[in-house]
């Protein structure tokens, strides 16, 4: 696995897992991209939203222009319409005044279908969100809309019954499942395929509690003491020496 398939650590020989959520994001991301609506993932961190989304997206790719954007601060609208035009890969310099600025956006929205991945949505304020349900609103436009993000992300798109009221598709994320660990697990990574199942339910309970970020960060950590032990299969003395390492 590389960063391609976007892993939160890049851990060789890991694969990607399709749990149920995966299953679940993937129909939705499917008819929410048919209707060209918009949906909203939502979740904890770590809980392999970012991951499954990108990896149904990429699957839609050949025949879908998917266009993926990121907000790391609370972006006004003035700042989303930035983000876009980057996105888009609209040539010359973004118009100084916003209603140029949106009729430049609008058109170029309006000459294909097109789906926006908007990452890290919970950092998407009132007035941003607006500004997406004000370009899906027009009548031209071909868009579908992915928002992904935080429990914030869920809060602050309540709060906005204008946009609340179009989202096609909720989906939230939750951890993993105890069943579900031993499910998956051991089919993520070559360290888990052959372990002791106890040993697997040990790891979970006091390192990685359903989380596939916590996961994914363990097992790059007890690959690392199983090179440096010999040892060919994990046990709970390994373990333990993982655990150390983590908060």
């Amino acid at each position: 696995m590389t960063a391609a398939t976007y892993q939160y650590v890049d851990l060789p020989d890991a694969s990607v897992v399709t749990t149920r959520a995966l299953l679940t994001a993937r129909e939705n991301i499917a008819d929410t991209v048919a209707a060209r609506a918009m949906m909203c993932i939502h979740g904890g961190a770590g809980f392999g939203k970012t991951l499954a989304v990108n990896t149904c997206l990429h699957e839609l790719e050949p025949v879908e222009d998917v266009r993926r954007v990121t907000f790391r601060a609370r972006p006004t609208a003035r700042a989303v319409r930035y983000e876009l035009f980057t996105a888009l890969d609209l040539a010359g310099e973004p118009p100084r005044h916003p209603s140029e600025f949106d009729r430049l956006l609008k058109t170029a929205l309006a000459e294909r279908p097109r789906t926006f991945l908007v990452d890290e949505a919970q950092w998407l304020n009132g007035e941003a969100f607006e500004y997406f349900r004000y370009l899906w609103d027009e009548p031209a436009t071909q868009l579908a809309v992915i928002f992904v993000g935080g429990e914030g992300c869920h809060t602050v798109l309540r709060r906005e019954p204008m946009l609340s009221s179009r989202i096609f598709i909720w989906q939230h994320f939750t951890r993993l499942t105890p069943s579900e660990v031993l499910d998956v697990i051991p089919l993520f990574h070559p360290v888990w395929a052959d372990a002791d199942p106890e040993d697997i339910t040990f790891a979970d309970s006091h390192a990685a509690h359903g989380n596939f970020r916590a996961w994914a960060q363990l097992t790059a950590h007890t690959r690392t003491a199983l090179a440096r032990t010999g040892r060919a299969r994990v046990d709970q003395e390994l373990l333990r020496r993982a655990f150390s390492r983590l908060a």
